[in-house]
């Protein structure tokens, strides 16, 4: 056999390695409204478990669910996995990780229908624990938080109060708060800091602590003044 042909029977019977691509050419969000949410549920979160190892938080990444056929794919405006590595990812494969114990997807004109008819049944499917669906703009769903439960293998729909559902998975509750989404720990009674809160907390505890600082060296002089006073006096 020429050298040819044994390149091209190698070739053949090479597996041909399958891409799965990193995004899906489409916008990322519908309105600035709907991106922001979704940043602010992501970065609350991750705040949250920041010091939790084996909890990964992401949104709007490209998730796979059946090895082998890229076409077999959503992207999630919010999830929260237990149970792997926090490292980031260019895309997320269910076979190579878990299946996210929470969804959260911020609807809008496009969405809403898929994500009320479609996407309940598939993230059923791939065992997700809870999954919940928010209309900011209150325009398109019959209420602005639809809540599923995973219960017998389904996600089956659980009662949302006054536009706030309790996440027995997360331990917070989902507040409809004049058009935002916002998590509320019951354990503070308080709701996660936003990114502008965060920083606004930040800002004053340095400016706490500087001061703190300030009045230590403050007590520190005056009692070296009244030592060097003491001896002062000793001595006189």
């Amino acid at each position: 056999m020429s050298n040819a042909l044994r390149q091209t029977a190698t070739l053949r019977q090479k597996p041909q390695e399958i891409y799965y691509p990193e995004s899906d050419g489409k916008p990322m969000s519908e309105t600035d409204s709907h991106r922001e949410e979704m940043f602010e549920l992501i970065n609350s979160l991750k705040l949250r478990y920041e010091t939790a190892p084996d909890v990964y938080v992401t949104g709007n990444v490209m998730f796979y669910y059946i090895a082998g056929d890229p076409k077999k794919c959503t992207s999630p405006d919010v999830m929260v996995c237990f149970g792997v590595h926090k490292g980031k990812r260019r895309t997320y494969k269910l076979w190579e990780e878990v299946a996210p114990a929470v969804v959260i997807e911020v609807s809008s004109r496009k969405t809403w229908a898929e994500d009320l008819n479609k996407k309940w049944r598939l993230y059923g499917d791939i065992g997700v624990q809870e999954y919940y669906i928010h209309d900011p703009e209150h325009e398109y769903m019959p209420v602005p938080i639809v809540a599923y439960r995973l219960l017998d293998g389904e996600l089956a729909e659980i009662e949302v109060e006054n536009g706030r559902v309790f996440s027995e998975t997360l331990g917070l509750e989902l507040v409809d708060e004049g058009g935002l989404l916002r998590l509320f720990d019951p354990q503070t009674g308080e709701f996660l800091p936003t990114t502008s809160e965060n920083n606004a907390l930040r800002v004053q505890a340095e400016t706490n602590w500087r001061e703190a600082q300030t009045r230590r060296q403050q007590a520190e002089d005056e009692v070296a003044r009244l030592r060097a006073e003491l001896e002062r006096l000793k001595n006189g």
